[in-house]
């Protein structure tokens, strides 16, 4: 159905995420039309504890792979890795133009440079409230406010109705960095008619307003007037709001500032380059801080979210070449923990107390604002847009759910949840979803991309848990043993420390073998299969693990 849906009924307009419904994070949705289809953010995700040596995660894009040629671009919302940061890896899979604003084109060149692509993808600058078209779609970017310079809500206008996608935005009265939102345009597009709003369903569950960042700003220059020692502030990279803030808390209080962290310096170089941060002073690098007094110095560092790499982890394990931190020291989270990052996060915090710092987050005082906004402004963008239908995105089931009942409560005629993998067809007389397509994720592993289901992942998973086996048999022409199976159990035991354990499981290995019939002794496929369930059967039996197992049989 999908194929023939999206080239044969050009006048029906569809909406299909492969990321991004369902979930928090790695965005990628379709918009069909005309038989042309439009793509809104192509962004990743990050590795978990599940996913041993993965660390980047992405929608997997075969669906609209097999169609690249229908695929009429690209439109980033804005500069967030979860909108933009698979483009890189997946451009080469589509092959087509890509549409962003300065802030987000400076930064996705960035990541094309270090590729290879950087003179191969058509990157088009685009600027707020000058509509342009992608194929049969006009593109109106609304200039919003976020956690980052130059977010956008885009309004995608076909003959078939205008959908309103509003990217990740709030409504701050004071953002400090980029202007406030257009919502003089928001009321315009209300006025002209909406016929879906396909929207961020983040903090639905959060009461009022979501904060402004001049509140934060002011509560951190009173703040770091309180320490004595070093400060460590971990912040998101791509929060130039708050590297400012904090830039201008510590002049306030007579320190310098050094970034730490390559992404900080990164986002600074784009920053500057765009008139950004043109009022605060150069960052010191790590190396030359190391030298001033405890007191007249403030590191931004990476690694708020626990990232075993990033500054933070390297600091509090003690294990940074220029940062040392300890008793009188302070480190201050100026940033939210992201569902599934707990442990990470508390594992460094607890790292961090244990060297003798304060440790300070925004449970202990008001150090971070969200950039998703709360139920009072979702009411406010509703009131302003006035769809005839809302589409959820953004969130987790329940907060897909609770978005839709706010939706209802304020009047939408239509209301629908769906997931990844869901074509739904908007219509004023309703959303229907008309099929499913397939979906999945791609892993980048090294220097490739595997699907994070495959058989190389579930094996890998499976040795972290449950460990490895190998046994080596060597037999004669006639198949007779020459000596017995050489058995390495990595992870399960070693033959120095469990040498009982060690020989029950060589000599399971030798008795299935021995007491194969002749003919089967003589086929290597019947020979292997029978040691290995020897192999594995035993181990299972003794340490009460299922280890991914293989035989190496050789034949001299």
């Amino acid at each position: 159905m999908a194929k023939k849906k999206a080239a044969g009924d050009a006048g029906e307009l569809f909406f299909l995420p492969l990321g991004g419904a369902g979930e928090i994070g790695m965005n990628l949705n379709l918009y069909g039309y005309g038989g042309k289809w439009l793509m809104v953010d192509l962004g990743v995700t990050f590795g978990d504890d599940t996913m041993p040596m993965i660390d980047v995660v992405m929608p997997d894009p075969a669906w609209i792979e097999e169609r690249a040629d229908d695929l009429a671009g690209i439109v980033l919302t804005h500069a967030h890795e979860d909108h933009l940061g698979a483009v890189h890896y997946l451009w080469p899979k589509l092959r087509c133009p890509v549409y962003a604003t300065p802030f987000a084109a400076a930064l996705l060149k960035g990541k094309l440079h270090e590729v290879g692509l950087q003179n191969i993808v058509p990157v088009h600058v685009v600027n707020t409230a000058k509509p342009f078209d992608v194929g049969p779609f006009s593109v109106e970017m609304v200039g919003m406010t976020h956690s980052i310079p130059e977010p956008t809500t885009l309004a995608i206008r076909t003959p078939a109705g205008t959908v309103v996608h509003t990217g990740d935005w709030k409504l701050d009265p004071d953002p400090l960095i980029s202007g406030p939102a257009d919502t003089g345009a928001l009321r315009r597009l209300g006025n002209d008619g909406v016929l879906a709003l396909v929207g961020d369903s983040t903090n639905v569950f959060t009461r009022g307003h979501s904060g402004s960042e001049a509140e934060v700003r002011a509560n951190l220059i009173e703040l770091l007037g309180r320490f004595d020692g070093r400060i460590a502030v971990g912040c998101f990279a791509t929060n130039v709001a708050r590297i400012e803030s904090v830039a201008l808390a510590a002049e306030a209080n007579g320190r310098s500032v050094a970034l730490v962290g390559r992404s900080l310096w990164r986002i600074e170089k784009a920053a500057r380059e765009l008139g950004y941060l043109k009022d605060i002073a150069p960052f010191l690098t790590d190396h030359d801080a190391q030298h001033l007094p405890a007191d007249k110095v403030v590191y931004i560092c990476t690694g708020s979210q626990g990232e075993p790499r990033a500054a933070l982890a390297r600091i509090a394990a003690d294990d940074h070449p220029y940062v040392k931190l300890g008793r009188g020291d302070a480190v201050l989270f100026s940033s939210r923990v992201i569902p599934g990052n707990e442990k990470a996060i508390f594992r460094v915090q607890n790292e961090l107390v244990r060297l003798g710092c304060e440790v300070v987050t925004d449970r202990d005082e008001f150090i971070h604002v969200s950039g998703h906004p709360g139920r009072e402004e979702l009411e406010t963008m509703l009131q302003l847009v006035r769809p005839q239908i809302v589409v959820p995105v953004h969130g987790e089931a329940r907060h897909v759910k609770e978005h839709c009942s706010l939706a209802q409560a304020l009047g939408v005629p239509q209301t629908i949840a769906i997931e990844n993998g869901a074509m739904l067809r908007l219509f004023p007389e309703g959303p229907e979803v008309v099929d499913h397509v397939p979906t999945g994720r791609l892993a980048q592993d090294g220097p490739r991309l595997i699907r994070l289901d495959s058989e190389i992942l579930r094996d890998r998973r499976r040795m972290v848990f449950n460990g490895s086996a190998v046994c080596t048999v060597v037999v004669d022409r006639k198949g007779k043993l020459v000596t017995d199976p050489q058995v390495t159990a990595l992870g399960l035991l070693d033959a120095e420390h469990f040498a009982e354990e060690h020989d029950t499981v060589v000599e399971a290995a030798r008795d299935a073998y021995q007491e194969l019939p002749l003919a089967a002794r003589l086929d290597d496929g019947v020979a292997q299969e029978a040691v290995r369930r020897a192999v594995r059967r035993t181990l299972k039996d003794m340490l009460g693990h299922k280890p991914v197992t293989s035989v190496h049989l050789v034949r001299v």
